[in-house]
């Protein structure tokens, strides 16, 4: 994505206002404005936009509203509408927002239009990087972001297994990292649980793999749910609960851009990046509840519901990468409706049993403004996984507490490695937000990212 920052002796001041702070800001402003502001009843809300005339008929300044500092709720990506709003041209912060780099971040994002099947102009407003504030940092967060969008909004038919598969291989090539894809009879051989969910799809499974950095690093491992479309296999969903299953490889367009930051910014660690690519389809051959596999790690795993996929495919990619005692190993996945009950989409909820690890994603995600909540890994409710004929279901019956047996699923995947991360995302907005339009969304990689920025930096 071009870079919406650029320089101006010229940039026109956009200056941001409270209700609190407005009256002496009018004050201020040449009579001619301040007349204009009021025979406009701009009245500071926040959101709220003007622009203020010169005598020659430019633009003199732009008003912007903010909530003031000690409200109850402030959304710190406000300034992300700007690009939507304001007409092509250079402008600059007047005065401080409440985060002048948030803002700066949310300038960035709320420029993002997906214009692969229709033409939609992006918004021609550049603004001036405040003092204080990195602009190739905040490009590429944006980027990464943007990478994310893209890959989620793509609809399925152009968004497959083999698709997902050749936007990985060009993100490694791009970084010089190893690429590399396990499909056909090795994928069935050497994880079993991957190629049952896969297996009803024309289009193959398949396991993407790539490597990147100093193999004396820290090794990273990311896994992310790349579950190209979701139909709910034999336990078929209803329409509406199939009408953006094109997002259900949410966790793998988030890992990728979660990767990008990492490699982008040099990190010093040992990337490795697995994601286990699939459509969950419906045929003669798909798999059935009550059917048992015998998981890459040894576990039997009877399946008491095919919509429960996603774990299944991650569980076979978690035993991997945890053959190799990764230093911290992340999980990403669209993977239950539960989380989104309890906590809605904005606010995925995340696990491990690391309390440092813990107490680090919490602080970088409200750092970032990338919210994250904190779940138990809830230990009574692990024998709600055992199964009468398996070592496990991947489906408990009863309903409850779905997304916490979710991740103690995943959990029995994981021995080895020295810290583990689940995070239960959504991927979509759906209503749009300043700086998160409608659609597919880059959820916990910003936070993610400044962890391993502040650990590997």
């Amino acid at each position: 994505m071009p870079s919406v920052f650029e320089t101006s002796p010229t940039a026109i001041p956009i200056t941001f206002v409270t209700k609190s702070s407005w009256d002496q800001i009018a004050e201020t402003l040449p009579p001619v404005q301040r007349q204009f502001a009021t025979a406009s009843a701009f009245a500071a809300k926040p959101g709220s936009y003007l622009a203020l005339p010169a005598p020659d008929g430019a633009i003199a300044q732009v008003l912007f509203g903010l909530e003031d500092e000690g409200a109850r709720s402030r959304d710190l990506f406000r300034p992300g509408t700007l690009p939507g709003l304001l007409p092509p041209g250079i402008y600059r912060f007047a005065n401080a927002p409440h985060d002048a780099r948030l803002a700066s971040l949310a300038f960035a994002l709320g420029s993002y239009r997906f214009a692969r099947y229709r033409k939609a102009d992006r918004p021609a407003a550049r603004l001036v990087p405040p003092d204080g504030v990195d602009a190739a940092e905040i490009d590429r967060v944006a980027d990464a972001a943007m990478l994310a969008r893209d890959l989620i909004n793509t609809p399925s038919n152009d968004m497959g297994p083999e698709e997902l598969a050749a936007a990985a291989h060009d993100l490694a090539a791009e970084f010089g990292a190893g690429f590399a894809c396990t499909i056909g009879e090795d994928l069935k051989m050497n994880f079993p649980l991957i190629h049952a969910v896969g297996m009803a799809s024309d289009r193959a499974p398949r396991l993407i793999d790539i490597g990147w950095g100093d193999p004396d690093h820290p090794k990273v491992t990311l896994v992310g749910k790349g579950v190209c479309f979701d139909t709910g296999g034999l336990d078929l969903k209803p329409s509406s609960g199939m009408l953006i299953m094109k997002k259900d490889m949410g966790g793998a367009a988030n890992v990728l851009a979660l990767a990008r930051m990492v490699m982008d910014a040099k990190l010093k660690v040992r990337l490795r990046v697995l994601i286990p690519a699939v459509e969950n389809a419906v045929s003669s051959n798909a798999f059935r509840p009550l059917d048992i596999f015998t998981s890459r790690k040894g576990i039997t795993v009877e399946i008491g519901n095919t919509d429960a996929e996603g774990r299944l495919v991650l569980a076979d990619a978690l035993a991997l990468a945890d053959e190799e005692k990764p230093d911290l190993l992340i999980d990403l996945g669209t993977l239950t409706g539960a989380a989104r009950v309890a906590l809605g989409p904005d606010l995925p909820p995340f696990y491990t049993n690391d309390e440092t690890l813990a107490a680090d994603v919490a602080r970088c995600a409200a750092r970032e403004n990338d919210p994250l909540w904190r779940m138990p890994l809830w230990p009574p409710y692990d024998a709600w996984l055992d199964s009468k004929t398996a070592t496990i279901t991947n489906a408990p019956s009863g309903g409850f507490a779905g997304s916490i047996t979710c991740a103690l699923f995943l959990q029995r995947f994981v021995e080895q490695a020295k810290s583990w991360l689940h995070v239960d995302i959504y991927g979509w907005t759906p209503s749009a937000k300043p700086a998160r339009p409608e659609g597919g969304e880059c959820q916990a990689a910003r936070a993610i990212y400044t962890l391993l920025s502040e650990r590997y930096g």
